[in-house]
């Protein structure tokens, strides 16, 4: 998982919340399209939805700037109604970077646009009065005005403990480490990073986790696959594999070795 970018999985959670209160669209029932078998190229931010049977949706969370955008874009297009002729598509790029990005094309009688959503121009005020864990979280991405950045984390942590359990807490402090990297809040990931800190893991995934201490590359198999049930549980939530291999006990360069295993 790159630094800068948001986990496609991440990002399905909040997509709802984006196209509500950044898209400004009302969606009753959105369905996801897999797109992997077409040849749209693998980017773990990317969302091709159906929106209530009228629309495909596409969104693509972009970090920085990149020149090649509107051919992306129209590869993307193309690609996407190629297999879904039926229905009209709105295409929007959800921008985080700094410098000033295209949203059209025009070349040789083409004449191609797509909706550009440049989040550094909202103010984050907006989502910080949203009484929802997601749409609370998206004020990560905005512009802070005079807020500091741990002014705006210390307050989106404390009004998250007032809107969630405990285990619904741990989940979007992850969730705004992930955010966060692609704004560069340097001082708001120390923030998160002493609240992860004292996450138990353990309660997060689905079964109990119980491991011996010091495990090597002599572990037993059935211990190993154990281990190995753990690590990927626990990439669900974090790609953090410091903070993994210190929750777990174990060598980085071991858990390296076994993520690799699984490619």
């Amino acid at each position: 998982m790159e630094k800068d970018t948001i986990t496609k999985e991440i990002f399905k959670n909040i997509v709802e919340d984006i196209a509500k209160y950044i898209l400004k669209l009302e969606i009753q029932n959105l369905s996801f399209i897999d797109m992997e078998s077409q040849r749209i190229e693998s980017r773990r931010a990317d969302i091709v939805a159906l929106v209530d049977d009228k629309f495909i949706l596409h969104i693509e969370l972009q970090s920085s700037y990149d020149s090649e955008m509107p051919y992306r874009m129209l590869r993307y297009y193309t690609d996407i109604k190629q297999n879904n002729k039926k229905y009209p598509i709105h295409q929007y790029v959800v921008y985080l970077g700094k410098q000033n990005i295209k949203n059209n094309l025009q070349d040789n009688g083409l004449d191609y646009n797509y909706n550009l959503i440049d989040m550094k121009k909202i103010d984050c005020e907006y989502f910080l009065e949203q009484n929802t864990p997601d749409a609370l979280v998206l004020a990560i991405l905005c512009d802070f005005k005079t807020k500091s950045e741990t002014e705006v984390i210390n307050f989106i942590l404390n009004k998250l403990k007032k809107l969630t359990d405990e285990n619904g807490f741990r989940r979007y402090v992850i969730m705004l480490e992930e955010l966060a990297k692609t704004q560069e809040v340097k001082d708001g990931i120390k923030e998160l990073k002493m609240r992860l800190s004292d996450v138990k893991f353990e309660d997060l995934v689905s079964y109990q986790i119980v491991l011996e201490r010091g495990f090597n590359k002599g572990i037993s198999q059935g211990k190993k696959e154990t281990l190995k049930k753990a690590i990927f549980s626990l990439l669900e939530f974090t790609n953090d594999l410091n903070l993994i291999a210190n929750k777990l006990e174990i060598d980085k360069e071991f858990l390296i070795e076994i993520i690799k295993e699984k490619k």
